[in-house]
């Protein structure tokens, strides 16, 4: 008898999955590369420790309030500080919330999960009894409506949520800069170990969440509920905001007879690794927020090598799309190497095919991302 080997199926991505089987990154290395990333990432960690900052003050202090004007001073309210805020000349925390509900909509992980379970039903009504108590309107509207209060406090959950999660990774990034000041990081597979590093150091941390009413402590997330940052964090935002993210208005129709946004959301790729840069700064694209936002914390090394570009600082918003699309494969490829089933280097053959099995999945999702293009 003839054996006829099966042929394994052709993956047009199989260059990459033979990079990661070695260790390597998503992204070629290259001086000009690290330099990118890390200034990059600089940038975002500044803005990443704004943003985080912001979302558990909402969340500790803000919840179940209906029209939270100030929401985005954290607590310092002034007549300077207003001006600034109706010029824009602030921070833009818009962004920080539109990531917030990309993750709640698209769920996953333990946090979504617990929000749905009779512990937080029985949290949320003893916070919601406290908070009202002087109240008969809201707590009669509350009767009427059990679910519209407690939906108010899951989004407060994943505001938390949020803030812890870019707490940890605002920290990693900015420490990632300072190595590369001191002449520790000089290739993307040092930086691919450095946030590879953090996230498993940080992956049990607890994820919690409480609240204090007229000097009183509630907890919505006991420790108790076992959330950590990776699983529940962190692995869900991922899969929300590199991944499926959500349809940018104007790109492309709402419209359900035009087709345009699958019904399947789990089959969106809106995300951040698919997103095509040239929109950046037009009305209704939430990423130009960001851009917009890392631009005034640009370190210098970075912000010359765009004002040397054939545009100057014409499309420095593009730019920064651009080079944040470079670092965020970085990140990608060190969650990649993380959740790996098993270790990179294992003989067993066993065990090496379901690494690859693991690795051609991931590399399916990339098929249609801008991987290629950073790549040139």
């Amino acid at each position: 008898m003839v054996t006829i080997k099966k042929k394994a199926p052709h993956n047009p991505l199989a260059e990459y999955i033979e990079r990661l089987q070695k260790g390597d990154a998503l992204l070629p290395d290259s001086p000009e590369n690290v330099l990118e990333v890390v200034g990059i990432l600089k940038s975002y960690g500044v803005v990443l420790d704004a943003y985080s900052i912001n979302l558990n003050y909402i969340a500790e202090h803000q919840f179940l309030v209906f029209f939270p004007f100030f929401k985005y001073f954290n607590g310092e309210v002034s007549f300077q500080k207003l001006l600034r805020h109706w010029w824009h000349d602030r921070i833009n925390f818009e962004y920080a919330e539109y990531c917030m509900k990309g993750m709640m909509w698209h769920g996953g992980g333990g946090l979504d999960t617990y929000l749905d379970t009779p512990e937080f039903q029985e949290r949320a009504q003893a916070v919601i009894a406290a908070k009202f108590k002087n109240n008969p309107l809201i707590l009669g509207i509350n009767q009427l409506f059990p679910d519209f209060l407690t939906e108010q406090l899951r989004v407060s959950a994943y505001y938390t949520g949020l803030g812890q999660f870019w707490r940890v990774m605002a920290d990693m990034f900015l420490n990632l800069s300072d190595r590369y000041d001191r002449g520790e990081i000089k290739s993307i597979s040092q930086v691919v170990d450095h946030i590879k590093s953090g996230l498993v150091a940080n992956a049990s941390n607890p994820i919690t969440y409480a609240v204090k009413i007229r000097g009183k402590v509630y907890e919505i997330i006991p420790k108790s509920v076992g959330l950590t940052f990776l699983a529940d964090t962190a692995i869900p935002y991922v899969e929300a905001v590199f991944f499926r993210g959500t349809p940018f208005h104007g790109t492309v129709s709402y419209n359900a007879q035009a087709y345009q946004i699958s019904p399947d959301q789990s089959r969106f790729q809106y995300g951040a690794l698919y997103a095509d840069p040239l929109p950046i700064g037009g009305a209704g694209i939430p990423p130009t927020l960001l851009m917009q936002d890392m631009r005034h914390y640009l370190p210098e090394y970075l912000h010359e090598i765009y004002r040397r570009s054939l545009r100057g600082e014409d499309d420095l918003r593009v730019q920064i799309c651009m080079s944040f699309q470079k670092s965020m494969f970085c990140v990608t490829t060190a969650t990649i190497l993380g959740l790996m089933p098993h270790p990179l280097d294992t003989k067993d053959p066993n065990e090496q095919k379901v690494n690859r099995v693991y690795l051609e999945k991931w590399m399916s999702r990339l098929q249609t991302s801008r991987l290629l293009d950073v790549n040139k």
